[in-house]
């Protein structure tokens, strides 16, 4: 079985091709950073082992996830490359392709995207592009999977042939500084010394670290500042990983020039036409509004409640019916009728009413993932994100976030500078994730039945101005710094596959079903369990139990900002743990059988400037425990993760004394 390393720059397709050649499916965006971690599939014609790796421009690292390819180049065993290329944009991505033959493991190229260069004019030689690089070049297209199988075929293949010269002549000083490197290593070394000297040379800090278990550090420092000072003698005073790049630079201008050409009087594409529109300075954030808009409209009014309604009517009916029958046949105690159908039905069934929301909002953030148009989004920030000491690749981890704030916080690790990263991290949080979404579906449904979509979307705003305000006031204050420049590919438009589309709306959504049928399960039972208990024994009034007495320690606290409640607060600190569980603790502390609904049942104790005030309380109080969790690993620090939970509590709870204390005022309450 063989071990094959999938690398390519970000939007060459690298995860479509993935899925395609594996069967398997992983998260598919357009961004540099979607892939932040090695995933392993198993070839679908054989047992081989295709590993994919984070979508990277050059294996000398800026950014963390671009460091997991140089460690795993450096400590890992694998026996080839497979190297994916964009056939429309070959002159950048041949960049990381010399770096791979240099590293001199068996390689092939699969030239993707070579309908997209059709469209462009381009057309690429391909056998004559693996004459020159000497290895094996199959044009594909991902998306569609045509020519995958034969590409299968050839990178499985076990006979593989090595390039039988280098490349690129260096020049004189780096080509004796290699020579010297391989002398200190006297054979010591399982990798290509050439590549460890030229990744040196770059100042691949991996590679120098690595280096150092063979050579002592004065000797590194030497060989790589003689190199440097020969190099500025000869080469009219250019800066050693200056002039590695040009020389990359120049013997890939002239692959091109010999392997493709492009029809002149070629039309613009289409896309460009579009990009004109949706990333103008005046409309494109006008634009990016509107359609968030529209997919709320889509998700609360127009076919999200009318299906989780049809699905209350279903857990609530013959569901919640049929398990009271059983229970009748079975002769269940009354214990065990309370803590299945005031329990876990309540509880469990309260949360599940809003996976068709869930599920049709995931669907139309996959729409904009797959079709391009999320990379255009992260442009028309980049001008607000770059005002308050970001820049628009911190945007990506906060779109990410919008699914769920774990991975975008993951997602992070794609930014180079540690200021701007650590910035991200401490944001991201306060993007609204999916778990809150039942929260305001709940609220909305109860109190703002007209404007629903314009209520989730202002909340959904006020998560990332409240970021932008508080990125400004940190990078004044706290996390000083200067922000690095903002590149990114736009990816051309591409209409998604529904098989695909499919797969990332069930990926994004089945963790939502997941944990509501064991975590919301097991918190269900444990927030039954404390309202069934009290001081005085069981089965006592919902009033006199321990969830009431705790959820009462918090009222008077909460009085401020509009919900003096012991079930509010009692709400609140399950939230902690998932903010699902908030909608299963007001289930059962709410539940009523046979009476009106949840919703009907709220407006006795919220008025609706006290429920758009605990709503935004629900979208900026402390993170999750699994984000809490990813804070602390992402930070490696105690300090940075308390203060994550710390900041959000107060910013939360000073918007929401502003917004129910300034209603009042203007008499709204």
């Amino acid at each position: 079985m063989m071990e094959i390393a999938l690398l390519g720059n970000p939007n060459t397709g690298k995860t479509s091709l993935f899925n395609t050649l594996t069967g398997s499916y992983e998260y598919v965006g357009n961004w540099s950073g979607v892939t932040v971690e090695k995933k392993i599939g198993t070839f679908k014609n054989n047992q081989d082992r295709l590993i994919d790796l984070p979508g990277i421009y050059t294996l000398s690292p800026l950014s963390k996830d671009e460091g997991v390819v140089t460690n795993f180049f450096l400590h890992e065993s694998f026996d080839q490359i497979l190297n994916i290329v964009d056939a429309s944009q070959m002159e950048r991505n041949l960049q990381l392709t010399l770096q791979l033959i240099e590293y001199n493991k068996p390689l092939v190229i699969g030239l993707n995207m070579v309908d997209v260069a059709t469209n462009r004019g381009i057309r690429v030689d391909t056998e004559k592009l693996s004459s020159i690089l000497r290895i094996p070049v199959v044009p594909v297209i991902a998306r569609t999977g045509k020519g995958s199988e034969q590409l299968a075929s050839i990178v499985t293949d076990q006979v593989k042939t090595l390039p039988k010269k280098n490349t690129i002549d260096y020049g004189s000083a780096i080509e004796d500084g290699i020579l010297k490197l391989e002398a200190m290593l006297k054979g010591e070394d399982k990798h290509s010394i050439r590549w460890l000297a030229l990744q040196l040379f770059e100042g691949n800090t991996y590679v120098r670290e690595y280096l150092s278990n063979f050579i002592v550090e004065s000797e590194i420092d030497h060989l790589v500042n003689s190199t440097r000072e020969t190099v500025r003698q000869k080469e009219n005073g250019k800066s050693l990983d200056q002039l590695i790049f040009l020389k990359r630079k120049e013997t890939i201008q002239q692959i091109v020039k010999e392997v493709s050409e492009k029809k002149e009087g070629t039309k613009a594409p289409l896309s460009e036409k579009i990009d004109a529109i949706v990333t103008n300075k005046i409309l494109g954030l006008p634009i990016f509004l509107t359609l968030m808009y529209l997919m709320f409209m889509l998700t609360f009014d127009w076919l999200g409640f009318p299906l989780s309604d049809v699905l209350d009517g279903i857990i609530a009916g013959p569901i919640s019916s049929g398990i009271e029958r059983f229970l009748d046949f079975a002769g269940a105690s009354s214990f065990i009728r309370s803590l299945l159908l005031d329990g876990v039905v309540a509880g469990v069934g309260g949360v599940l009413v809003f996976v068709p929301q869930i599920f049709i909002l995931f669907f139309f953030i996959s729409l904009l993932e797959d079709s391009g148009y999320m990379a255009r989004v992260a442009l028309v920030m980049d001008r607000l994100m770059e005002a308050v000491g970001l820049n628009g690749k911190a945007f990506i981890p906060m779109m990410i976030g919008f699914g769920c704030n774990v991975p975008g916080i993951m997602a992070a690790r794609t930014i180079e500078t540690p200021k701007e990263r650590l910035l991200t991290i401490l944001l991201t949080p306060l993007m609204s994730c999916s778990a809150r979404l039942p929260v305001y579906a709940l609220f909305v449904g109860a109190f703002f039945l007209q404007h629903k979509a314009l209520i989730v979307l202002s909340l959904y705003v006020l998560g990332i101005i409240v970021a932008l305000i508080l990125a400004k006031l940190f990078s004044l204050t706290i996390l000083k710094g200067e922000t690095s420049i903002f590149v990114i590919e736009l990816p051309p438009y591409r209409l998604p596959n529904f098989g695909a589309l499919w797969k990332s709306t069930w990926d994004k959504g089945k963790s939502f079903v997941k944990k509501a049928g064991t975590f919301i399960f097991a918190g269900s039972v444990f927030i039954w369990l404390l309202s069934y208990m009290g001081p005085t024994g069981l089965d006592v009034a919902m009033d006199d139990s321990f969830l009431a007495a705790i959820g009462g320690a918090l009222a008077p606290l909460l009085a401020p900002i509009g919900f003096a409640s012991w079930q509010a607060g009692a709400s609140l600190l399950t939230g902690f743990l998932a903010k699902e569980a908030i909608i299963s603790t007001m289930n059962i502390i709410y539940y009523v059988p046979n009476e009106a609904g949840l919703q009907g049942l709220l407006v006795d104790y919220f008025s609706p400037l006290a429920a758009y005030s605990f709503m935004v309380f629900i979208l900026l109080y402390i993170p999750c425990l699994a984000t809490v969790a990813t804070v602390y690993k992402e930070t490696g620090s105690k300090k940075w993760t308390v203060f994550s939970v710390a900041y959000a509590l107060g910013i939360a709870y000073l918007l929401s004394f502003i917004i129910f204390q300034g209603g009042k005022l203007l008499g709204l309450a």
